[in-house]
């Protein structure tokens, strides 16, 4: 049977240890001091996880680039029994790594993350004298919607007699293709460690080990075709803490949105003048079924929509509208259940003259907006995230959902944010 290995990826020690135990009791086999652990921590993540776990083996992800020799030397004195070394390294600092192992006791997995031919490299490696091949697909790759390298394992399994491991967007729903595939073990991170039951998690991934069908949305990563599923599982402050910030309309506030409705859709712009509602409901019959029109009044304070125009978006299949100005007849449009985003709100409607433009680069509220840009709101706000950046955003603001409710769960346990983050540590030195 494959071997499940843990990646303890996060910053934070503790936490590590806790969710450690916990993926031991749910079948993890050997557990991990993940890169970011051993960054934030040092070789005491190493110690620490060999005092808990006297039992289990345990890798140190170091991803060793240069001086091979000396950094396999510091984690196998912590207690490393497998220190990871790039294949991207030069050969004589995998000789080296692999060297020191054999004086220390820790073997070497060599982890092919962004190695252009990897078959090759692993069959170069092999007579090096590692342990182990990791074909790794790393986390910026997997946000961008890549698929996993599942042929590529097949080819190294075939091309390789020493085990191959297997590790980057692994879940309980594909845990099995990689078994299937030839992975002697198999590294999970984010699809364990992210949940608030992190025992289940692992007994799941382990049951798909074996050859068990299991349907799951955790860490699953999305593609283009996907979008709108995707966008309707996270929450605006989910994108903006994904998006470092980008895309926020400032000062557009929803009018009509209901508790927990989220509005997501393909922007179609319009670009009109004070009052004039022309261009704004022609809009509507150029939409197609999931657009949200977007409508740049530059702030202007007579109203460009109502209810009228709602009832007619509502036919076409359109998913909200986006004012950067004002809107009326709002008691109407909340009983329609139609979300609303306006800057103001006024009862005055203004005439149909027709200036303006469908279809041309805006800005509202202070961000520029396309025409198949994607649009998200619901009552913290609105933003807008560019067609091309679409499925990596997705797939970093749903990573930013799942830590968020690992995070809350430590918090019902009787932790606080504080101290599950442990702010005082790393606030910046003064």
């Amino acid at each position: 049977m494959p071997t499940l290995q843990i990646a303890l990826d996060l910053m934070q020690l503790n936490r590590s240890i806790v969710i450690a135990h916990e993926a031991v009791d749910g079948g993890a086999d050997w557990i991990e001091a993940g890169t970011p652990l051993i960054k934030s921590e040092g070789a005491e993540a190493v110690r620490a996880l060999r005092r808990e776990f006297p039992g289990k083996k345990i890798i140190a992800d170091t991803k060793t680039m240069d001086v091979g020799a000396f950094e396999v030397e510091i984690m196998a004195k912590a207690g490393a029994d497998i220190v990871t070394v790039l294949g991207l390294a030069e050969d004589s600092t995998i000789e080296e790594a692999v060297m020191a192992g054999r004086k220390y006791g820790a073997e070497i997995m060599v982890d092919m993350i962004n190695v252009e031919d990897r078959v090759t490299r692993a069959k170069e490696v092999e007579k090096l004298g590692v342990s182990y091949i990791c074909l790794h697909m790393g986390i910026d790759t997997q946000m961008k919607g890549a698929e996993p390298p599942i042929d590529i394992l097949r080819k190294i399994v075939d091309a390789v007699s020493i085990p191959v491991a297997v590790a980057g967007g692994i879940t309980a729903e594909n845990a099995g293709q990689y078994v299937e595939a030839g992975a002697s073990d198999v590294i999970v991170g984010g699809a364990i460690i992210k949940t608030e039951d992190i025992k289940g998690a692992a007994e799941n991934v382990k049951r798909a080990m074996a050859g068990a069908r299991i349907n799951t949305d955790l860490a699953r990563k999305y593609s283009e075709e996907d979008l709108f599923e995707a966008f309707s599982r996270v929450s605006t402050c989910n994108i903006s803490d994904a998006f470092h910030k980008q895309g926020v309309m400032f000062g557009i506030v929803p009018q009509s949105i209901q508790h927990r409705q989220r509005m997501v859709g393909r922007a179609l712009t319009v670009q009109t003048s004070n009052g004039d509602w022309a261009k704004p409901v022609e809009a509507i019959d150029r939409a197609s079924e999931g657009d949200v029109l977007v409508v740049d009044v530059g702030g202007a304070p007579v109203a460009v929509w109502g209810e009228l125009a709602t009832c007619s978006a509502i036919g076409k299949g359109v998913r909200g509208i986006v004012i950067d100005g004002a809107i009326r007849d709002i008691d109407d449009i909340r009983e329609l259940k139609f979300p609303a985003f306006s800057r103001t709100v006024a009862p005055c409607a203004g005439e149909p003259k027709g200036y303006g433009g469908i279809g041309i680069e805006i800005t509202v509220g202070g961000q520029r907006v396309r025409t198949g840009d994607w649009i998200v709101g619901d009552e913290s706000g609105i933003i807008v995230i560019p067609k091309e950046m679409a499925v990596e955003v997705a797939n970093r603001a749903l990573d930013v959902h799942e830590r968020e409710n690992r995070t809350r769960e430590e918090i019902m346990r009787g932790s606080t944010l504080a101290k599950v983050n442990e702010l005082a540590k790393w606030e910046p030195v003064k």
